[in-house]
């Protein structure tokens, strides 16, 4: 038998976005109910991405780093891995966050359900919870966050063997021969943490190009540093797979090239990364007015509101880039319009970062999408190695590149390759928000020697002034 309860904000599901925007609007007075399968708030980054995979991804630059030493004279012998332990820390910095995140929910009195969540009608859910008995919960409004899941081969369903991101991050073990499908953010990153744990690793693309958001000279810096890290990177490639009992026998095929021999291999295991489904199919959104497009994605306003008036969407679930910070800063924003305020999602910039080593990191207008626009602009670049800070950590094999307005000289984008990427690229991000021009970024003090005084010097580059480069600007 059910029983019923009545909430002023329902929250499905609970990442980056849905607890952003539950721990939003309870701030603003709202009774706010929290519905997720996990024990505590999180979602797919706390528990199955964002947060597991850099974890390993420091262990990787730990060994990568040990490695290098040996170019300044300091050796260290072959890295013992011991595998428990190593799973067992990344487990426990995602339970030290998980928990904390679930105390923070507590402190702010949001109501949190452990369970799933389905529309009876554009006003009620209906409420399952593990071994225990339905319930219905009324809304005034709800917010609509249940994230992506990843996109299998057609033909070839997830397994042992044949893994998406979630079970490679739970490193059962270290396969003596792996292949990764898919080259963008999450092949890239999962190929980088096997490969420094001791995996010979293939990559396999369907496209002509790893990384495709970024650009090309960009991307080159970091193929030549992964040099002689990975096995292959197989571009244009088709992969047809079939499970055996001790191994995954594969195929791969040159898309462009049908003369071209196929390779047949035996891999120990596969990681699959092509991409991510919305998780939509099964709320019952036929039961409301909330339209969805042909993937399955919802469709929203600038406002984060669906076609159904009191119903939000936001994060992974509506499209876009699929990025933690994107979702939580689209939660804040659908909060705040349910407490009344007039506010918008319409950011100038949502930055990228590929956790690789080098890093990859870029927010705004790339020179190739000006390019493909027509859009005139001034490219320049910075190389590392006439940073003396990158020179001391031994990594001259960077570039800080800013795409200009020739006219207003406002910085219309950047792009960083290097170590620390992810963490520079946010002086940009806050640089173009603001509508900053070279002259801004050139005419304020950074301190030396520092990775982000490369924005400095590139800005100066544009106005041939900069001290470690020598470009006298063209009339």
């Amino acid at each position: 038998m059910s029983n019923s309860s009545a909430t002023q904000l329902a929250v499905i599901g609970a990442g980056p976005g849905g607890y952003a925007a539950a721990f939003q609007a309870a701030d603003m007075g709202l009774a706010v109910t929290l519905i997720d399968p996990a024990l505590n708030p999180g979602g797919v980054c706390l528990y199955r991405g964002c947060i597991p995979t850099k974890a390993l991804l420091h262990s990787a630059m730990v060994i990568r780093e040990a490695e290098a030493a040996k170019e300044f004279g300091v050796s260290f012998g072959a890295p013992g891995i011991d595998l428990d332990k190593l799973r067992g820390w990344k487990n426990d910095v995602v339970n030290d966050l998980t928990n904390g995140v679930g105390q923070l929910m507590k402190m702010r009195k949001v109501n949190f359900i452990q369970g799933t969540a389905h529309f009876v009608d554009n006003k009620t859910l209906l409420i399952k919870k593990e071994n225990e008995t339905t319930k219905t919960l009324a809304f005034e409004h709800a917010v609509i966050a249940t994230g992506t899941r990843p996109r299998p081969i057609p033909g070839l369903p997830f397994s042992k063997r044949v893994m998406d991101s979630t079970q490679a991050l739970e490193l059962s073990d270290i396969p003596g021969k792996l292949l990764v499908v898919g080259a963008g953010f999450i092949g890239m990153e999962m190929a980088t943490i096997y490969s420094r744990l001791g995996s010979k690793v293939t990559v396999a693309e369907m496209l002509p190009a790893i990384l495709p958001q970024a650009d090309r000279d960009i991307v080159r810096v970091f193929s030549k540093a992964i040099e002689g890290l990975l096995e292959n990177i197989l571009l244009n490639t088709k992969v047809e797979a079939e499970e055996k009992k001790d191994h995954v026998q594969v195929k791969l095929t040159d898309m462009n090239n049908p003369d071209h021999p196929v390779i047949e291999s035996k891999f120990d295991r596969i990681i699959v990364s092509i991409g991510r489904i919305p998780n939509t199919a099964e709320l019952g959104l036929e039961k409301t007015k909330v339209v969805m497009d042909k993937q399955g994605f919802i469709e929203t306003d600038s406002q984060k509101r669906t076609a159904e008036p009191a119903i939000f969407a936001i994060g992974d679930c509506v499209g876009g880039v699929l990025l933690a910070h994107k979702a939580s800063h689209e939660g804040k924003v659908a909060a705040e319009v349910i407490a009344g305020k007039k506010v918008f999602f319409e950011p100038a910039v949502i930055p990228a970062v590929e956790y690789t080593d080098p890093e990859i990191a870029w927010c705004g207008l790339t020179e190739e999408l000006a390019k493909k626009q027509n859009k005139p602009v001034t490219v320049t670049r910075f190389p590392w190695a006439a940073s003396g800070r990158a020179l001391t950590h031994s990594r001259k094999d960077g570039i800080t590149k800013l795409v200009i307005d020739p006219e207003t000289e406002r910085i219309l984008g950047a792009e960083i390759v290097g170590i620390n990427a992810g963490e520079l690229i946010s002086e940009m991000a806050l640089a173009i928000e603001m509508s900053a021009t070279a002259r801004d970024v050139a005419l304020t003090i950074h301190p030396h020697p520092t990775l982000s005084e490369t924005f400095m010097e590139a800005a100066e580059i544009f106005y041939g002034t900069a001290t470690h480069v020598f470009k006298p600007k063209r009339e």
